[in-house]
């Protein structure tokens, strides 16, 4: 929960929110547009930038303090099982150019709703943004996960996200993304296989995937003699990617009790948290400015925005 903060801006407590608010989703030219079209209200980008900047710091200030005096996290209902996944992505930064953004994203597995034969829609998520290394991100993601006693780990098979799964938390169930070990395959089939052969060929490892046989899978790749030095190359990745994550890749037994196999819901909170405001044309980010604005938006898709309009009316 943010605590009280003395700010100073000669702006009413409401119009703070507002700016808040408009300025997390529109660019700030935009957010001046709209206040005043609609409100009538006349306040310029860069002050629209100032306020919104501001309390994207302190929702970062109260976040540290909470982890220095090991403030934990809440769980926001009795949860049995929670999804834990998390990603990286680049924007653009006017001092190190591009420059990864981390995004986890933990759900319960009650929030997941099935809306179609094969889509489901997640009702509730906590996300957690970090501009900077996975150290920085880690410290912040814990704060989160900690109360949690049964977790599933969806990710793409990067070896700081298992290292860190398998050293803080020893008891969470790992998943490789099924997706990212189906695109490994088609890789290597792209340079191995003409057109038909290649979806045969895919078609057959794709059903031994999914019957937990990646045993298989790795000796039939192995015993082919590559055409040329991409698909050797591409091979040899396939066959190391398989190799490292093989304990990871039980998507029958997955399948079966009912846990997600693909890492598209991280995938998405990349889409809607960070690149639907932080990757909009012709825009450059200080690395303190893209995190500001990106905790006001994580804020917001928590579901956890009525923290901050507290956070706004206590503000001296």
């Amino acid at each position: 929960m943010l605590a009280e903060t003395p700010l100073g801006f000669s702006i009413t407590k409401k119009l703070q929110e507002k700016i808040c608010l408009i300025s997390q989703s529109q660019v700030f030219e935009d957010s001046e547009e709209l206040l005043k079209s609609t409100m009538g209200i006349d306040i310029s980008a860069k002050q629209i930038q100032r306020v919104s900047e501001r309390y994207g710091q302190a929702i970062e200030e109260v976040q540290q303090v909470q982890i220095e005096e090991e403030s934990a996290f809440k769980k926001p209902k009795d949860c049995n099982l929670a999804y834990l996944m998390f990603d990286g992505s680049m924007i653009y930064t006017r001092e190190e150019a591009w420059k990864e953004i981390k995004v986890g994203r933990i759900f319960h597995a009650d929030d997941v709703v099935k809306i179609q034969k094969n889509r489901s829609h997640i009702i509730d998520s906590l996300y957690v943004c970090h501009v900077g290394d996975h150290i920085g991100f880690f410290s912040k993601l814990e704060h989160y996960i900690e109360p949690y006693s049964h977790l599933i780990c969806v990710a793409d098979g990067a070896k700081w996200i298992w290292n860190f799964i398998s050293d803080k938390y020893p008891d969470t169930i790992q998943i490789l993304d099924f997706y990212h070990a189906m695109e490994k395959l088609e890789a290597y089939a792209k340079l191995q296989y003409n057109d038909a052969e290649k979806e045969t060929w895919v078609a057959a490892q794709k059903q031994l995937l999914l019957s937990n046989q990646v045993g298989d899978v790795i000796e039939d790749v192995e015993s082919q003699i590559p055409k040329n030095k991409e698909a050797l190359k591409a091979k040899e990745q396939l066959v190391g990617y398989y190799k490292n994550n093989q304990c990871r890749m039980m998507y029958q037994t997955y399948k079966m009790k009912g846990y997600i196999i693909g890492s598209g819901a991280i995938e998405s909170a990349h889409r809607n948290v960070v690149q639907q405001r932080l990757k909009l044309s012709g825009q450059r980010w200080t690395i303190k400015g893209a995190q500001e604005i990106v905790n006001l938006r994580a804020c917001k898709k928590s579901n956890r925005w009525n923290e901050l309009v507290n956070f706004i009316k206590n503000a001296a």
